[in-house]
C-alpha cells in the first residue's frame, strides 16, 4: 500500500519564533492519523510542510521512499482539503471537481468517468449542476472532498475541514469521513484541535504542544496511558483530575471516581457536591474535597439529592506523574505521598476505616 509519509527532523522558524522543533514521524500507509493540539502548537504548519505549501527551515519529507522536500505541491501526489473549502464560486459542483483533471490534460471522457464516480462516493450526483452558493456547508465540504478523491492521491491532507460547520452537521460529517476513509483504503492526515474528532475518527493520534510531540499512539493508548500531566489534562471530557502533591502529581479520570456512603478499602475522602451538569446520558458532578475540586462522571441521575458523603478511587485507576509532570512507574512512592497528603488534610480518626496505603 502507498501513502507512507516520513517526517525527518523537521523544524520551522518564523523569525525568532520556533514553530516546529525537530519533528520526527512515521505516518503509516492506510492510517487515519490525527495531528491534535491547541491553536498555535504547529500542527497546521506541519501539514502545510507535508503538502508543500510551506518550506521547512530544516529536515525532509519522504513519501513512499522518495524525498519530496523540494517538490512543488502539484508534484507530491497528495490532496489537500481546506477549512474554507476553497471552491471556485463561479463553477458548478461538476466543474469544481473536474478542474484539476482538466489542468492535467486528461481526456474529456476519462474526466467524466472519474468525476461521476467521485460524485457517487460523496452522494452528490443530484447536486452536480449547482453553484457553491446554492449548497449547504456540508454539501460544499463534500464537493471539496470529491475534488480531492478524483485525483487518486497517495494521501489526503485535511486542515480542520469540519470547523466551519454547526455541531449537528459536524457530527454527521464525522461519520461520513470515517465511511469514506474505509472505502478509499488510503492514508488520511487530519488536523484538528477537537479531541472528540481525534478520538472518534483516528487510528493514530499525534498530540502536539508548542512545536513538539507530547505523545503519539492509538486513541486508547493515549487515553488510558497518558505519558504526562499535559496529555492527561488535554484528552478527556472532562479531562483527568490532576492533584499536585508537591513533589509529584496524581491523575484520576472522572469516570473512575465513585460516590460511596461510607469509607471503603480504596482511596476514600469526604466530598461535598458543589454543582452538577445534567447531560441526558450522563451527569457530571463537581465536588469539593481536601484535594480540591474533583470532577465525577456517572450515568444520568437527574438529581441533586446527593450533597455530601465520600468519593473513592481505586489504586489501579490512578495515573502517577513525577515532579516534572512526566509519567512515573514508582507508584508506591506516589501512593505514599497521596496518603500522607490526605492524612494531613483532615482528621483521619473520625472515620471507621483508614485510607489504604499501596504495597
Amino acid at each position: 500500500m502507498t501513502g507512507n509519509i516520513l517526517v525527518e527532523n523537521i523544524s520551522k522558524s518564523f523569525g525568532n519564533i520556533d514553530v516546529l522543533k525537530q519533528i520526527n514521524l512515521n505516518i503509516e500507509p492506510g492510517s487515519f492519523t490525527i495531528l491534535l493540539g491547541p491553536s498555535g502548537c504547529g500542527k497546521s504548519t506541519l501539514l502545510r510542510i507535508i503538502s508543500g505549501l510551506e518550506t521547512p527551515t530544516s529536515g525532509n519529507i519522504i513519501i513512499d521512499g522518495e524525498t519530496i522536500t523540494d517538490y512543488d505541491p502539484k508534484d507530491r501526489k497528495l490532496a489537500m482539503v481546506f477549512q474554507n473549502y476553497a471552491l471556485y464560486p463561479h463553477m458548478t459542483t461538476y466543474k469544481n471537481i473536474e478542474y484539476g483533471l482538466r489542468v492535467l490534460g486528461m481526456p474529456k471522457d476519462e474526466r467524466k468517468e472519474k468525476v461521476t464516480e467521485a460524485l457517487k462516493q460523496v452522494d452528490l450526483l443530484d447536486q452536480a449542476d449547482k453553484l457553491p452558493a446554492q449548497m449547504s456547508g456540508g454539501q460544499r465540504q463534500r464537493v471539496a472532498l470529491a475534488r480531492a478523491i478524483v485525483k487518486r492521491p497517495k494521501a489526503f491532507l485535511m486542515d480542520e475541514p469540519l470547523s466551519n460547520l454547526d455541531a449537528k452537521l459536524r457530527n454527521q460529517m464525522r461519520f461520513e469521513l470515517i465511511d469514506m476513509y474505509k472505502k478509499l483504503n488510503t492514508t488520511f492526515v487530519y488536523v484538528t484541535h477537537d479531541q472528540v474528532e481525534a478520538m472518534s475518527m483516528g487510528t493514530h493520534i499525534i498530540l502536539m504542544n508548542k512545536g513538539v510531540i507530547m505523545q503519539q499512539g492509538s486513541p486508547r493508548e493515549i487515553y488510558e496511558s497518558p505519558q504526562s500531566v499535559y496529555v492527561a489534562q488535554f484528552i478527556g471530557s472532562p479531562p483527568a483530575n490532576i492533584f499536585d502533591l508537591g513533589h509529584c502529581y496524581v491523575g484520576i479520570r472522572p469516570e473512575d471516581v465513585h460516590f460511596v456512603n461510607e469509607p471503603s478499602e480504596q482511596f476514600c475522602i469526604p466530598a461535598e457536591v458543589h454543582s452538577a451538569e445534567q447531560l441526558g446520558g450522563e451527569t457530571i458532578y463537581h465536588v469539593k474535597t481536601v484535594l480540591g475540586t474533583v470532577n465525577l462522571r456517572t450515568s444520568c441521575t437527574w438529581s441533586m439529592d446527593r450533597r455530601e458523603g465520600f468519593i473513592e478511587f481505586p489504586q489501579e485507576s490512578i495515573h502517577c506523574f513525577d515532579k516534572n509532570g512526566k509519567r512515573t512507574y514508582d507508584r508506591p512512592a506516589v501512593f505514599r505521598s497521596l496518603t500522607a497528603y490526605i492524612r494531613n488534610s483532615y482528621d483521619i480518626k473520625t472515620y471507621d476505616k483508614d485510607v489504604v496505603l499501596a504495597d
